[in-house]
């Protein structure tokens, strides 16, 4: 996952895919009035054109680096492959249990977050994503979902992250929040939990934002760095 966005004039939003989707703090009054306390019933989560799902799963990267990926679609059961890739990449449309646990929109279902990993965040980024899923299929609640992957991790049942992982959020028809515009063109760097001031994220006029999508079930933070351009190469609003 990870889902990310930020609306001036108030509060900054993070919302991410992922894994998916990042933070949304504070949302419109009338986004405000939708109730996500709750998984909604699974079927709403998916889509029905499996096609569609591939061609937003590839959009999150440039076609050259997404053209060759794997690309991935939700079904009943979870994650399965739709496209075998041969670069190393993995795409997918993440949903909104991949946003952050204090996440407000984390049930929301209409949250697709497109994103690419790069190969050493698909062999330990990704796994985190077919964890969450997985519990979500199960019915567990965000608060058991907060646990068990911190048990995971614990018990090394998911993987250490590897260094040089990161991704690609940069669909044009993502939607990663009920607020705002509901999208920003970005990249998504991984580290081990650091101080975001080594990354100088979230001081004034810089680009960089700390996202704590994975905090505190995950030892993993998520810098975002947005981009002027959809992956389509079109301009895309900034920052």
């Amino acid at each position: 996952m990870t889902l990310p966005m930020l609306k001036q004039n108030t509060c900054r939003f993070l919302v991410v895919a992922a894994v998916w989707i990042a933070a949304a703090l504070q949302a419109p009054a009338q986004a405000a009035k939708a109730d996500y306390s709750a998984m909604a019933a699974f079927d709403q989560y998916l889509m029905t054109d499996r096609n569609a799902e591939i061609t937003l799963a590839r959009s999150a990267a440039p076609e050259s680096i997404s053209r060759d990926a794997r690309v991935l679609v939700l079904g009943k059961q979870g994650y399965e492959t739709a496209v075998e890739g041969n670069n190393g990449w993995v795409c997918v449309v993440e949903r909104g249990w991949m946003a952050p646990f204090d996440n407000r929109e984390f049930w929301n279902p209409k949250i697709r977050g497109p994103v690419c990993f790069n190969p050493p965040a698909a062999r330990s980024i990704l796994p985190v994503t077919y964890a969450r899923t997985k519990m979500a299929i199960a019915g567990k609640s965000r608060a058991q979902i907060l646990e068990e992957c911190k048990a995971a991790f614990a018990s090394k049942q998911l993987p250490a992250l590897e260094a040089g992982a990161m991704s690609y959020m940069m669909a044009k028809g993502a939607y990663l929040s009920d607020g705002g515009d509901h999208n920003l063109a970005h990249l998504m760097f991984y580290t081990p939990e650091i101080d975001g001031a080594a990354w100088g994220a979230d001081l004034p006029d810089t680009p960089v934002m700390l996202n704590k999508q994975f905090s505190p079930a995950e030892p993993v933070n998520v810098f975002i760095v947005p981009v002027g351009r959809w992956s389509d190469g079109t301009a895309a609003p900034v920052m």
